[in-house]
């Protein structure tokens, strides 16, 4: 159960947070989708909040493939079951192999391929150092350029503010899920 009410319709709002909610509910096909429940006790961050995820699901020019695999390895490395089950199936039909998908849920780097592993590795990188090294920044600026670089990262700061939110207030998975527990190394 969510820690804080879920706020899911605009008539849970006060009337100058309906333009946000408005905003919102138009990026996402008429829904509240988990993270905006309890972002909307603060609408104006919710709707600034849409506007970045808007541009990074529907504008960004990196490859769809490549950004729903980082959302589910930051999901994976911040145990975000919410998110995991948002994107699981989002990566499969961006293309992620299945193998991918199954060696993140797993936390494992067996099964990955070349840049599959450079991706998730930049991840990992970055939510457990909090650096990257010279040697996965120059590989992944070679593969993507400086702007894919650019919005790999801002992909995986969005979903760990997501993430953040989500595991914060216990926003639940709508569906049920299976992450088995992994350990994890520096």
């Amino acid at each position: 159960m969510t820690r804080i009410p879920e706020i899911t319709s605009r008539e849970q709002l006060p009337p100058e947070g309906y333009s946000a909610f408005d905003q919102v509910v138009s990026v996402y096909n008429g829904r509240v989708v988990g993270p905006f429940r309890v972002l909307f006790h603060s609408p104006e961050l919710a709707r600034r909040a849409c506007t970045i995820g808007a541009f990074l699901r529907l504008d960004s020019p990196l490859p769809h493939s490549v950004r729903e695999l980082a959302v589910i390895a930051v999901a994976r490395e911040l145990d975000c079951h919410y998110e995991w089950m948002a994107h699981e199936n989002g990566a499969r039909r961006a293309g992620v192999r299945e193998e991918a998908i199954e060696a993140v849920r797993n936390g494992k780097t067996e099964g990955l391929d070349q840049e599959e592993a450079l991706v998730v590795g930049f991840v990992h990188e970055l939510l457990r150092l909090n650096r990257v090294s010279e040697a996965t920044f120059h590989a992944l600026l070679a593969r993507f350029g400086a702007q894919g670089l650019t919005e790999l990262t801002g992909t995986i700061g969005f979903y760990r503010f997501f993430a953040c939110a989500l595991n914060a207030f216990e926003v639940p998975p709508d569906s049920p899920i299976n992450l088995p527990a992994i350990a994890r190394q520096s």
